[in-house]
């Protein structure tokens, strides 16, 4: 074979192999494309955390990265209480968790203690009056809430 035809084939394989890797390299770059329209359009959302339980009162908690935070606000419709956690952190509002977060009833029992996984809580309380504890950094604020059948409301604690 002539040095000429060495030549010639050895270019034709390459230009082959990289037209191989040309195709590779845009399918796996349409699949990237497709599936960031896919989340950001809605068609394919973050999961829901699961649902936990704390004194027999079911709860999620979680809120962390945008889908999730979506998914949870959407589904927050359907539970009795929100709790939005934030704190102040150079001179802007920030989510936070580590949160503790009791509940008490009218008669100053505990209801309710568990630890926020995320800026948001959906508590599923009976209809009645509670007061609500949030504990962050050994800082206490408290809230009253007036829980009411078939209603769902948000309550924001924020920490200076």
């Amino acid at each position: 074979m002539s040095f000429l035809a060495v030549i010639w084939k050895r270019t034709c394989i390459y230009l082959y192999e990289e037209i191989v890797n040309m195709k590779t390299l845009m399918k796996y770059a349409l699949q990237v494309a497709l599936y960031a329209f896919l989340i950001s359009s809605g068609f394919v959302s973050a999961q829901i955390p699961d649902t936990e339980y704390s004194e027999g009162i079911s709860y999620i908690s979680g809120g962390v990265g945008e889908g999730e935070t979506t998914a949870i606000l959407a589904e927050a419709k359907q539970w009795p209480l929100t709790l939005e956690l934030s704190q102040l952190e150079n001179g802007r509002g920030v989510w936070i968790f580590g949160v503790k977060i009791k509940v008490m009833n009218t008669k100053g029992k505990a209801v309710f203690d568990a630890i926020a996984d995320g800026p948001y809580m959906l508590i599923n309380l009976e209809p009645g009056d509670y007061a609500i504890e949030g504990s962050y950094q050994e800082v206490t604020q408290k809230r009253v809430v007036s829980i009411k059948a078939n209603s769902s409301q948000k309550i924001s604690i924020f920490w200076k």
